[in-house]
């Protein structure tokens, strides 16, 4: 019966983690900015690209990896000004997985502010109006603490589609051991090879790490 080898359990849990955090801050980012535009935006084909924003949602992630790695790859022109500027590919490596993680949390972020916003009472930011503040000014004293509530728990389900993103990942980042190997991948190549018990540590650390996260937004919901 295979071991838990502490040496083989942490690196694909620290570059979850990694990955995770980054990606979910850049997706929150991305979503706040996205959805307060387009609750407040009135243009023509605004459907449209609000389903282009909810399209990773429905899409099985591997169509999303492989989309991204024609879009990054060395043969696009994306990819080649990337390897110009900063001297290496972007595929196959830790920020790719960066890039598929925002790329597939991005729609439930974007969701989750887009109904934070449209509950906001427009009187309120009227009266802000009123005496003198500025749309940042607005945005940053008024809107984003009456949507606190949608704002974490924005950033929580980013954070947790982040740490479980599996194909998009596989695709445009692979599976290298200490370098771009994720909890998800390293979960399905030990299953894969029989090694059952390092296929629980990781499960288990990703349901408790997950639980955790929601608990703290039921418990801030409820406040």
């Amino acid at each position: 019966m295979m071991e838990i080898s502490w040496h083989d359990f942490w690196p694909p849990v620290r570059l979850s983690l990694q990955v995770a955090l980054l990606s979910s801050i850049l997706a929150l980012i991305l979503g706040v900015l996205a959805a307060r535009w387009m609750t407040r935006a009135r243009f023509k084909g605004k459907v449209l690209l609000e389903t282009l924003f909810m399209l990773p949602l429905v899409l099985p992630p591997t169509v999303v990896g492989f989309l991204l790695l024609l879009a990054l790859g060395r043969r696009s022109w994306l990819g080649h000004w990337i390897e110009w500027v900063f001297n290496a590919p972007i595929i196959f490596t830790w920020w790719a997985g960066v890039i598929a993680s925002v790329v597939v949390a991005f729609p439930l972020v974007y969701q989750t502010m887009k109904t934070g916003f449209h509950s906001i009472d427009r009187s309120l930011e009227d009266a802000a109006r009123s005496i003198g503040a500025g749309e940042w000014q607005l945005f940053r004293y008024v809107s984003l603490p009456l949507v606190f509530h949608s704002l974490l728990s924005a950033y929580i389900l980013g954070f947790a589609r982040a740490l479980g993103e599996f194909g998009a990942t596989l695709m445009i980042a692979g599976n290298i051991p200490g370098k771009t190997q994720t909890v998800p991948t390293a979960i399905y190549v030990a299953v894969d090879s029989g090694n059952l018990p390092m296929a629980w540590a990781w499960t288990g650390t990703v349901i408790f790490i997950s639980f955790l996260m929601l608990l703290f937004t039921g418990r801030k919901a409820r406040e």
